[in-house]
């Protein structure tokens, strides 16, 4: 079939829409012909009927680059597009739609061609994203190469633009806003940075610009261009803002430029516009500004904060620009008014805006200041600056240029701009300001700008002068002299540079040329219309180098000299301070009118705080007067002024007064922490300032923080040496200041060093003597809480002895009488030592009763006068103690009633003395014997009630302090709980932070039997103050009352720990608590050596502070420590407490016949025994032995309990026996064993002594006995099922000495037995159960393997390696030697306590085993009673002497 038959075959299935068939006919003709253009129509046709809409746009495509110049295919594609993604496909339809309408233009149809276009501007209009209308516009905009055919058709081209450009404005803002708000949210975004990234991602594929500009060239309407004018440069400035430094930047500056030139040009009043050309310029003079821009600025804008400042600054004096007058100026702005596009703005009431003119300084002033604080504008500050400067403003010049600064280099980054004249403008107005505000403290800034402007500008006139300026304030003379003459030859007319360098002359002593070029200015400064400021500021200069240049006091008071010019020149400028200050020293020098003087200073002051002479003779003047306050006010202007500190290099000194007077003023205020501050800076001035060291010591001292104190102090003591003849007279004090911080420091035996020092060379200074008192007492009550009760007593003493010696003024006191309380009050503690109460000083201390009216004070109450304390008197032995004690507790009640009677005009000492007062009462109560002590709850004592009357009393008078309330509480707990719950409430709800006062509380609960409560208040002691031994204590109470006696040891450990072994209570429990434990255990071995050192130094410390045992608590404990004494092996010393307790104890029983006395007797006399035994004191064992069992033989008696009295009877029997034993006494030994054996149950243990004795007197028929004895304990542990190892031992041994295989061979599995199981065996016993395994294997012919059976079993112990160590030795193994004693001593440093239960014997001889000399010698320091250790030491000190 031909291709023409192929093509009418498909066009007839398209007519009846049979589209497969024409598909398949279209493909046949392609096939046959593949450039056929009519097959490709027809089968792209039919792909788009069938809704194959992408294979038929491909058909179409390959259709027009087969015939591009045909329009079917073209055609083809406008009607396919708009059913495809129009997102995707827009670009590809405009481009058809172009091709299609370049085919129509080409063939003249110009009507399809328009309706082509349009019809497709109308589809993206209402199908199409905005930016694809956009570019959809394009199609018929000049430009487009189908322009010619449609213009005029769719309207003015100005109006398309504007659609563009509104539709763009509308993309572009929401696109940036899109991407900001998702590209803010990563990680490490900040908005701003974010925010630039977007517009410039933005304005780089913007049209804005171009649309903008087609806008303005095309419209004929002014005010549309007008509009869009204005838009134009609102868009590359912002687009400016956006780019970075590059080319982008400088193209788009240059185009900003341009367009706001231009806009001025026409004068256009678009803000934006002439804000950028005038701000924009950058001039090294400001006259070089237009002043005609300046002043239309001012009309179109009249209300900017920019044209306050230029209206200001254009109608002042300091402007360069000639002035306009008035009415020119009103004609002109009417007629720019005119002339204008833009119509005037009326108000309400239908005036037009005027342009303010200033009238006056004030006014001016106002008006810029105002228009400044909103400005942002280069030229705004830089008018500001220059005018502030002209009035010499520098602080709010030097305030507005830093801003200035800041300002310029924010718009140097988004101009690009350099702005060099205007930085350096800035520079140097700030630098002059620099120069003289808060001189020289900024002068180093201001050199450094100065210095900045010469580097690129070395003839800057202005640079030059504030160097000069610089160079004088920093008395570098010549060089400032250098600098203000080069700026006079560059400015010879300026007067201010010529008086300025004739004064520079003047202050380097050359006052005759000064002089005459001072003289030469003042005609010149005298005409009119010159600053008087300047002319006074002359005058006083010349009168200056004429005061100078005669010294003589005759031409200084002569009134015609020049004391006349400085008048003169007050005349001229009444506010000069420097005038003021010359005059004061005119007349306080040399009119000696102190009154006139004063106040020239005062006023010099006020003027300028640099005047740091008024200044300082000022503050003198005030501080002879005691006002510190107008002391630290001068001394802080000074200070504020920057005159005290020279900048760094300036050869200029510092001056340290003002620090110095600052911090004596701080001191006297107790604001010590500042008075650090402030003495540190003058030290940092003057560091050989005596009095500021001792001023910062004081200082430090007072805040606490002394050893800083220390270090001042000792720096001032250094410049005493050095300086000795200065300071005569006035070096005591660092002394005294030294004292007062050692004894804040407890180092009070150097303070009382140093007060005593003092007090020889001032005897009658009252604060020190009051100190060394106090500083004693406290020193005596730490003595007491570290255990040195000698020293403490002594201390007591030396304090009641230099009260009678010192001076009368402190007698009467409140702390005089406090320290003499406290002193008496410290022997009550201290009872042991109550002998040394030194009773006659304290007697003539107090008086008596009838010279002192303070005494009847409760008198009536306590009955406690000075007839006790003076008494004199010869007392029996037994009586004298508690003769003292009571002088003692009754001369403290005295003394601190004379407090109270001194302190009657002070509530608060009062009040103190009061509870001081009753604390002495309550000790003396505290004191009593307990047989009077215990019914104080039933009937009170008389020293309870005075007590609670002295508290009471004190809460009257001040009812806020917590202490009164708790002390309330605790002399009321045993007479009426109720109350002293209420008083400890009350003290907790002042200060819920009183761990004393939960503990007081929680004891309270206990004593009521609130184990609860007791158990909550004292862990909120605790809680509090984790320090506080007491609250512990009461813990540890409580858990031994709830049975939890683990936990209570522990507690009571602690308590102990944290107590520093001065609580007795504490002391007690403890040694109680671990007493009970090595009961118990089951070997005191296994517990570390301080459960028992600790317990003895607790109790040893409690029998020093009480006199003697007077109570049944008292023996008890002595008794405690001689228990623990026998287990620390320390026999002589628990031999002579239980000896001195047994003569006590009888004669108490001989006193009362007392049971419970005869009880105690009976018990210690058991104990003496048993320690007499062990001292071998035989006889005396026997007879303190009978004489226990004698007291303890009537079982009808009810003063022992039956377990109380086994016990005892057993112990002496046992010690009875074995007395007679080493007395060689056996059959009395064998007696007594059996005695004990039959009131015991027959004890294994003394079953196990009594077989040893049977065997050692050699007798068949009482080693057959011991045998039975010993297989009947073992008949007994079998049938109890326990293990009594000492009997297998010794069975084991009395068949080795029979040599009886038989019982050998019994004995060996029973030793087996025991040797494997670890259950109550200890490692002593392990390593004896060895040895007697070994040796009865030997015997039987197999006992070479048993010490590697001893490793196996037990490798943690070291007695199996030390035998295999010896056996290796002695087969000639050494290395295997020296492993296995190497591997001895390693497990025995592992066993030891805490984590083992191996002695220090076990630990000594395996370091003996080692053989070498240093491990022979620690042996020798773990264990020296164990002869291993010495032997070894022995051994290795032979072999390294046969070495040598």
């Amino acid at each position: 079939m031909s291709t023409k038959q192929l093509v009418k075959a498909a066009a007839e299935a398209i007519k009846k829409q049979q589209w497969d068939d024409a598909i398949e006919g279209a493909k046949n003709i392609i096939d046959k012909d593949s450039k056929s253009y009519q097959g490709h129509i027809l089968l792209a046709f039919a792909l788009d009927k069938k809704g194959r809409l992408e294979e038929a746009e491909n058909t179409y495509l390959a259709a027009t680059r087969l015939k591009p110049e045909e329009k079917e295919a073209w055609q083809g594609l406008v009607k396919l597009y708009p059913n495809l993604d129009t997102s995707k496909k827009f670009k590809q339809h405009q481009h058809a739609v172009l091709k299609l309408a370049e085919i129509f233009r080409d063939a003249n149809d110009l009507q399809k061609c328009y309706e082509t276009v349009d019809s497709f501007i109308t589809y993206a209009r209402n199908k199409a994203e905005s930016y694809q209308y956009v570019d959809a516009l394009d199609l018929i905009l000049p430009g487009s190469p189908i322009y010619d055919a449609i213009e005029g058709r769719f309207g003015h081209v100005w109006r398309t633009y504007e659609t563009q450009a509104k539709l763009v404005e509308q993309n572009e803002k929401k696109r940036i806003n899109t991407l900001i708000g998702e590209r803010r949210t990563r990680i490490g975004a900040r908005i701003s940075e974010v925010t630039l990234e977007v517009k410039r991602e933005v304005y780089r594929q913007s049209r804005l610009s171009y649309t903008y500009a087609q806008l303005i060239n095309w419209t004929n309407d002014d005010e549309v261009r007008r509009m869009y004018e204005e838009k134009l440069i609102q868009y590359c400035h912002d687009r400016l803002m956006a780019w970075p430094p590059g080319e982008e930047k400088e193209r788009e500056l240059a185009n900003v430029l341009k367009l706001a030139n231009d806009m001025v040009i026409i004068k256009h009043p678009y803000k934006l516009a002439w804000d950028i050309a005038i701000n924009w310029q950058d001039h090294k003079e400001i006259k070089e500004w237009d002043v005609t821009v300046l002043r239309q600025y001012c009309t179109f804008f009249p209300d900017s904060d920019l044209n306050r400042v230029v209206m200001g600054f254009l109608t002042s004096s300091v402007s360069p620009f000639p002035q306009e007058k008035q009415e020119q100026t009103t004609e002109d702005a009417a007629a720019k008014s005119e002339g204008s596009t833009e119509e005037s703005e009326d108000d309400e009431d239908g005036g037009a805006a005027t342009i303010y003119a200033p009238i006056t300084e004030e006014d001016r002033l106002l008006m810029m200041t105002e228009g400044i604080s909103g400005a942002e504008s280069l030229l705004a500050f830089r008018l500001m600056g220059e005018y502030y400067q002209y009035l010499e403003e520098w602080e709010s010049n030097v305030e507005l240029m830093r801003k200035a600064l800041t300002f310029l280099k924010e718009e140097r980054v988004k101009t690009g701009l350099d702005f060099r004249f205007t930085e350096d403008a800035f520079s140097l107005y700030l630098g002059t300001a620099l120069v003289f505000y808060q001189t020289p403290r900024n002068h180093q800034e201001a050199k450094a700008l100065f210095d900045a402007v010469l580097a690129h500008d070395p003839t800057s006139t202005p640079a030059m002068i504030g160097v000069g300026l610089i160079y004088e304030e920093e008395e570098e003379y010549d060089e400032a002299i250098d600098f203000l003459e080069r700026a006079l030859k560059r400015d010879p007319d300026n007067i201010r540079v010529r008086t300025e360098a004739a004064w520079v002359k003047a202050l380097k002593g050359d006052f005759d040329m000064a002089r005459a070029e001072l003289e030469a200015c003042i005609p010149i400064l005298s005409k009119k219309g010159q600053s008087k400021e300047l002319l006074s500021q002359t005058q006083y200069r010349l009168g200056y180098c004429i005061w100078n240049i005669d010294t003589s006091k005759a031409a200084r008071k002569d009134r015609s000299g020049a004391y006349a010019l400085f008048l003169e020149s007050l005349k001229n400028n009444l506010n000069y301070a420097p005038a003021y200050t010359i005059l004061g020293i005119y007349y306080a020098d040399y009119a000696k009118d102190k009154k006139r003087a004063r106040r020239c200073f005062q006023k010099a002051v006020e003027l300028s705080p640099s005047e740091v002479e008024s200044a300082e003779r000022l503050a003198r003047s005030f501080a002879d007067d005691g006002d510190w306050d107008r002391v630290e006010l001068v001394a802080q202007r000074v200070v504020d002024s920057g005159k005290v500190k020279p900048p760094p290099g300036s050869k200029r000194k510092g001056i340290s007064w003002p620090f110095a007077a600052l911090g004596v003023a701080e001191l006297n205020k107790q604001e010590f922490h500042k008075a650090i501050v402030s003495f540190q800076s003058a030290l940092r001035i003057s560091p050989n300032d005596y009095h500021s060291w001792v001023g910062l010591g004081e200082a430090y001292h007072s805040s606490g923080r002394y050893i800083a104190a220390t270090k001042a102090i000792l720096n001032a003591q250094k410049l005493e040496e050095a300086s000795e003849a200065n300071l005569t007279g006035e070096t005591w004090f660092t002394k005294f200041i030294l004292a007062d911080i050692k004894r804040e420091l407890s180092d009070f035996d150097e303070s009382i060093e140093l007060y005593q020092h003092v007090i020889q060379e001032r005897p009658d200074e009252e604060g020190v003597a009051t100190a060394l008192m106090q500083t004693l007492v406290d020193n005596a009550f730490d003595s007491l809480n570290k255990g040195f009760f000698g020293k403490a007593a002594g201390l007591a003493t030396e304090t009641l002895t230099f009260a009678t010696k010192a001076p009368d003024a402190i007698k009467d006191t409140f702390n005089y009488w406090k320290a003499i309380g406290d002193a008496c009050s410290l022997f009550s503690n201290i009872q042991g030592r109550i002998s040394e109460f030194p009773a006659e000083t304290v007697s003539s201390l107090l008086g008596t009763d009838e010279d002192f009216p303070a005494y009847q004070i409760l008198k009536d109450i306590d009955n406690v006068g000075t007839g006790i304390v003076s008494t004199d008197g010869v007392f029996p032995k037994d009586e004298t103690v508690g003769v003292d004690l009571t002088k003692a507790l009754q001369a403290t009640i005295l003394a601190h009633k004379r407090s109270i009677h001194i302190a009657s005009n002070d509530i608060h000492a009062q009040s103190v003395a009061y509870y001081n007062l009753g604390w002495a009462e309550y000790r003396a109560h505290a004191c009593l014997p307990p047989d009077i002590r215990k019914n104080s709850h039933k009937k009170p004592t008389n020293y309870i009630k005075a007590a609670m009357a002295c508290f009471k009393r004190a809460i009257e008078l001040e009812a806020g302090n917590s202490e009164f309330w708790n002390a309330l509480g605790v002399v009321t707990s045993e007479v009426n709980p109720a109350v002293a719950q209420h008083a400890f409430c009350r003290s907790l709800f002042l200060n819920e932070r009183g761990a004393h006062v939960w503990a007081n509380l929680a004891t309270l609960a206990l004593a009521q039997g609130d184990l609860a409560l007791a158990n909550e208040a004292f862990t909120r002691s605790q809680s509090t103050d984790p320090d506080y031994s007491l609250a512990w204590l009461g813990q540890g109470v409580v858990a031994l009352l709830t049975g939890n006696e683990k936990d209570a040891r522990g507690l009571f450990t602690h308590a102990m720990e944290i107590s520093g072994d001065t609580s007795r209570v504490i002391s007690q429990r403890y040694a109680v608590s671990m007493f009970d434990h090595i009961l118990s255990s089951s070997s005191s071995e296994s517990l570390p050596i301080t459960s028992l050192i600790q317990p003895i130094f607790a109790l040893t410390q409690l029998q020093s502070l009480h006199s003697s045992a007077s109570s049944s608590t008292d023996l008890a404990y002595t008794h405690l420590l001689a228990l623990f004494l026998e287990r620390t092996g320390e026999i002589p010393r628990a031999i002579s407490i239980l000896d001195s307790l047994s003569t006590t104890l009888e004669q108490e029983y001989e006193t009362t016949e007392s049971p419970l006395a005869l009880k105690h007797f009976a018990i210690v006399k058991s104990d003496l025994a048993r320690l007499q035994l062990s001292a071998r004191l035989f006889s005396e064992a026997i007879d303190s032995a009978d004489l226990a069992l004698q007291l303890s033989s009537d079982e009808s008696a009810d003063e022992l309990t039956a377990e109380e009295r086994r016990k005892l009877r057993l112990s002496a029997h046992v010690t009875l026996g074995l007395a007679h034993y080493y007395s060689h006494d056996i059959t009395a030994a064998v007696t007594a064993f059996d005695q004990a054996l039959s009131e015991s149950d027959t004890n294994p243990d003394v079953a196990c002594l009594l077989a040893q004795i049977l065997w050692a007197t050699g007798q068949e028929a009482a080693r057959e006995r011991g045998r039975d004895l010993l297989f009947g304990v073992i008949a007994d542990s079998e049938e109890r099922k326990e293990q009594h190892v000492q009997s297998v031992l010794l069975l084991g041994v009395i068949a080795l000495l029979d040599n009886d295989a038989e019982s050998m061979d019994a004995v060996v599995s029973e030793l087996q037995s025991l040797r494997s199981s670890d259950e109550g065996i200890s490692p002593e016993q392990q390593a004896q159960l060895g040895q007697v395994l070994r040796a009865i294997l030997t015997a039987m012919g197999s006992g070479e393997a048993q010490p590697m059976t001893d490793v196996m079993l037990h490798p943690f112990l070291p007695h199996g390696w030390s035998r295999v160590a010896q056996l290796a030795a002695q087969q000639g193994g050494e290395e295997e030697a020296e492993g296995a004693s190497e591997m001895a001593l390693r497990v025995a440093r592992k066993g030891v306590p805490p984590r083992g239960e191996l002695s220090p014997e076990d630990l000594a001889r395996a370091y003996a085993g080692t053989g070498r000399p240093a491990d022979a010698q620690v042996g020798c320091v773990v264990a020296p009673w164990e002869r291993r250790g010495w032997e070894s030491l022995g051994d290795a000190v032979t072999a390294v002497a046969a070495k040598q």
